[in-house]
């Protein structure tokens, strides 16, 4: 018979070595982004995925790795920053959009068990690869939640692709929303510790934020992200949030879970103690910018 999965309070001492849950993590321990996953399955209309050198946010990269390159790029990482605990994958696409993710993750714990593989996700396919997910080593899930309303979602997702299939609007809103709970509840299940990011969009989201940290603390999630909007593609015209509706926001989340407070907008190739404040990935990646494609 198959090892039974941990549960979520025997992986709480990990949270203290993974610098994108934990405060303390933050400043002490580092993390690699690999950006192997080239696909997304929905469209927010804020994120425009991108390859250069120069902008730090997410969905952007310098290039796309195969998941063989991704270990190598592990190896070169730890030499570089043995502080390293955390392999993540968080773009440039959706992680659980193509298999290039996991077949990574698969890798890197065979290579090296002791790092703590972390998987972002929209949450989309979410339940139906959770076990999979486990199975190839994942500790900690974060899954991006900007809306439990379709009304409020579909403002902000402007189509999803389930297996092939476009799906607009409102029906469409119902459908993610639907998938996210659902894909919550089986990885939890399973023993994974789970953080929800939120994107804060004044005047969409932002007096939403509240019942997203309810419902979520209720379903078991440890700890919720709430990130600025990065004002671009759709949204270019809309204001980032200042200061005081951030902490707004976050001062109403906490009263159900904890909230992370250290979030920098990493890359999806990101690397080093983000604490820091310096990315060693320039060092890294040694070849020409390239959208390899996986095939």
């Amino acid at each position: 018979m198959p090892k039974m999965p941990e549960s979520p309070k025997d992986f709480s001492h990990l949270i203290k070595q993974h610098p994108c849950f934990s405060g303390e993590a933050h400043f002490k321990y580092g993390r690699i982004h690999l950006p192997v996953s080239p696909d997304c399955n929905i469209q927010c209309r804020f994120c425009k995925r991108s390859f250069n050198k120069f902008e730090n946010r997410p969905g952007v990269s310098r290039s796309l790795l195969t998941p063989k390159a991704a270990v190598e790029m592990v190896t070169k990482a730890l030499a570089k920053c043995p502080e390293i605990t955390v392999a993540g994958i968080a773009g440039p696409g959706d992680t659980l959009a193509t298999d290039h993710a996991l077949e990574t993750f698969e890798l890197i714990h065979q290579h090296y068990p002791q790092l703590m593989n972390c998987l972002s996700t929209n949450g989309l396919l979410l339940e139906e690869k959770a076990e999979h997910i486990i199975a190839a080593g994942v500790k900690t899930v974060t899954v991006t939640v900007n809306a439990l309303d379709d009304n409020i979602l579909q403002q902000i997702c402007s189509h999803i692709v389930y297996h092939g299939q476009l799906f607009t609007g409102s029906y469409a809103a119902r459908f993610l929303i639907a998938a996210q709970i659902a894909g919550i509840r089986k990885i939890l299940s399973l023993g994974a510790i789970v953080k929800v990011n939120t994107v804060l969009i004044p005047g969409i989201n932002e007096h939403h934020i509240k019942q997203i940290a309810e419902v979520i603390s209720d379903l078991g999630v440890s700890i919720l992200n709430i990130i600025p909007l990065i004002p671009q593609h759709e949204f270019k015209n809309y204001p980032a949030p200042d200061c005081q509706q951030l902490n707004i926001a976050r001062e109403a989340a906490e009263k159900y879970l904890q909230v992370f407070r250290h979030c920098q907008h990493c890359r999806a190739d990101a690397c080093g103690i983000p604490g820091k404040g310096q990315d060693l990935a320039e060092g890294l990646y040694d070849v020409e910018l390239t959208t390899f494609s996986h095939g």
